[in-house]
Order: C-alpha cells, then structure tokens, then sequence
C-alpha cells in the first residue's frame, strides 16, 4: 500500500515540477542558456513527464504484491530524480559560469535506474505468459 502512494505522489510531484521548470527554462532561461543547454534542460524535462505518467500508470496498474512491483516503482523514482536533476544541474551551474562536474557521472546513473526500471517491467510481463 505504501509503495502505491508513493507512486502516485512522485507522479504528481515529478508532473507539477515538470510544468514548473519546462516554463522557466522556457522563459527565464532562454536568454541564459546556450542551444545545448535549452536542448539538454529539454531532455531533463521530457523524461521527467514521461517518467511521472508511467509512475501514474503502474500505481493504478501494478498489484504490488510483489518486491520486483515495488522494485520498478523505486527504480523510476530514483532514476527519475538522478537523471533530471542532474541534467538541470548542470546546465543551471554552466548557465552561471560554475559547472559542477561531479553531476555529469550522475546522469547515466539515472539512465541506468530507468533503463533497469523499464526492463524489470518487461521481465513482470513476460513473467505473466511464461
């Protein structure tokens, strides 16, 4: 039960500040970023929202019965989280001339936790026919 709130929380957390930062990337950075940084932050904003609708989707879908359910969920979260922010990390520090570069191996860490995410859902589904 617990892993279900949580789901739908980081749903609409990650979908509330997806609009929140798509706008002001939109607006108050336009004129700060560089084209690779907007394209960059655009990226960052993209998985997010695509990550928050799949939270929403397998919070209403998913049994969590199992720890592999519950496994999925954690794994978006946390890529979710790592992915972005590092990304709208790195292009806020480099957009005021401090680079934190330490963000840059952060970034495929997140990859890492959604691809695994994504994958341990196929392996639930397959598991279902199998």
């Amino acid at each position: 039960m617990q892993v279900i709130l949580l789901s739908q929380v980081f749903a609409a957390l990650y979908g509330f500040l997806g609009i929140l930062l798509g706008a002001f990337g939109a607006h108050a950075l336009k004129k700060k970023f560089t084209p690779e940084q907007m394209a960059s932050f655009e990226t960052g904003i993209k998985y997010q929202m695509y990550h928050a609708i799949v939270l929403l989707a397998l919070s209403f879908n998913l049994g969590f019965s199992s720890t592999l359910d519950q496994t999925i969920i954690i794994c978006f979260i946390v890529g979710t989280f790592l992915f972005s922010f590092s990304i709208y990390g790195l292009c806020l520090t480099g957009a005021f001339g401090k680079k934190l570069r330490l963000l840059g191996p952060v970034t495929p860490l997140g990859g890492l936790f959604l691809a695994s995410g994504w994958l341990l859902l196929l392996y639930s589904f397959l598991e279902n026919f199998i």
